[in-house]
């Protein structure tokens, strides 16, 4: 068959899914195609999955089930790592083409092209302990913030993920490797840099080095001005990192720490290897040495044998820190992970009752994080898109701030004076 054609993404989940996807989208238009729309007729729709919450697989059944209605010809894709877990569940979803597991989805042009005409589904999965390379990854022309790739893969097991099982063991690129995917990234643009990875704070161990020796070798790159470190592991944040982050110029204040349960007996049932006593320590690390760091935390309600009182055990110590927001997470069951065996199922209309009450929480917490910057100046990095006349950018700590629609902004690094808090975001007193 013809090696152009049209083709169109869709990525679900994290952020290091977006910058897997840009890599598979470089390697379709070296090869001929051209990327579209989903609703513009593609030849080719790729969906990228994520398999953290039940959610996660519906979304792609309805993805699946959006685009045939509109376009029946359309050859369908997946990969991912829904796609790794319940390839069998997905090639037997109406309208799916190539199901494509961990080894094989950066192969993926050279199935398509073989594969476009058959008519029958084909599966490419193998086993994810053979899944040993690492494949550098950066997200490009759909965001002004890139997120590069460093690292791959978690060996951690926690009861209740199966990242593992769909990612494989934690690998990484070595520093000159990752170095010169940065300076790809510069080169295509990039104000802003996010360090994204499942586990970025394992990152370099199979090459005798680690995290803060990187942040060091980017904190010298030129060109660039913003770098982000995306969610790590608090047992793996470092008072080393932490410090670092505090006086480099290039590292913004800004931390994402999944904390997952405010209880030391439920954070042994989800073998996480911290308890509250370390968590806490990181936060006061943080905020001593940056008192306007903005510290995100992720947070999982009803994992089992969250009674009502460990549940108030959580809400209490989230209460007490000095953090900006939570993502808050509704336990679901998920195959092949040890919580299945933890007995003390949470019913789930508590669990969802309980997501709720968290959520309000961290909107209280946003609104006592932003409300003391009204009439500061920030240093605002605007991005592309136009919501009813206005745009959108995010500060030093991460507050986001709008203003009027101004396309000569966009990418581009302005201090704006703040003005008061409206909804979710601030808006510029200017």
């Amino acid at each position: 068959m013809s090696t152009s054609g049209r083709i169109a993404f869709h990525t679900l989940g994290c952020k290091l899914n977006f910058s897997e996807t840009s890599t598979l989208a470089r390697q379709f238009a070296e090869a001929g195609y051209s990327k579209v729309e989903m609703e513009d007729a593609p030849d080719v729709l790729v969906i990228n999955t994520c398999s953290v919450t039940e959610q996660a697989d519906k979304k792609c059944r309805n993805i699946v089930s959006r685009a045939t209605r509109s376009n029946p010809d359309v050859f369908v894709a997946v990969v991912g790592c829904y796609a790794q877990l319940k390839p069998q569940e997905i090639a037997a979803i109406p309208g799916v083409d190539l199901v494509l597991g961990a080894g094989e989805k950066f192969n993926l042009v050279e199935h398509v092209q073989r594969k476009q005409n058959a008519n029958i589904p084909s599966i490419e999965v193998g086993e994810i302990k053979d899944v040993k390379d690492f494949i550098p990854s950066f997200s490009s022309g759909d965001r002004t913030r890139t997120f590069l790739k460093v690292q791959d893969g978690c060996n951690y097991f926690c009861a209740f993920c199966t990242i593992p099982l769909a990612r494989g063991r934690s690998r990484s690129a070595t520093i000159e490797q990752t170095l010169e995917q940065a300076k790809r990234a510069v080169d295509a643009g990039a104000k802003e840099i996010v360090l994204t990875g499942v586990n970025i704070g394992d990152y370099g161990t199979q090459h005798d080095t680690n995290l803060l020796s990187l942040i060091q070798e980017l904190d010298r790159l030129e060109g660039i001005q913003r770098f982000r470190i995306s969610s790590i592991e608090p047992n793996l944040l470092s008072n080393e990192i932490i410090d670092f982050v505090a006086a480099s110029n290039k590292f913004m204040p800004h931390f994402h720490i999944p904390l997952q349960s405010g209880s030391d007996e439920i954070l042994r049932a989800m073998r996480r290897r911290y308890r509250t006593d370390l968590y806490r320590e990181r936060i006061e690390r943080i905020i001593s040495t940056m008192p306007n760091a903005c510290i995100g935390v992720d947070v999982i309600t009803g994992f089992p044998g969250e009674t009502d009182e460990r549940f108030e055990e959580t809400r209490n110590f989230l209460l007490s820190l000095p953090v900006a927001y939570l993502h808050v997470f509704t336990y679901s069951e998920r195959d092949n992970t040890t919580a299945l065996r933890i007995a003390d199922v949470v019913p789930m209309e508590k669990r969802h009752r309980r997501t709720l009450e968290l959520r309000m929480l961290s909107d209280k917490k946003k609104r006592a994080f932003y409300e003391p910057y009204a009439g500061s100046e920030h240093s605002i990095l605007w991005e592309a898109s136009e919501d009813e006349g206005l745009m959108h950018g995010f500060s030093e700590n991460y507050l986001k701030v709008s203003q009027a629609w101004n396309p000569d902004a966009v990418n581009a690094i302005t201090s704006v004076k703040l003005g008061k808090l409206n909804g979710d975001m601030i808006y510029s007193a200017e």
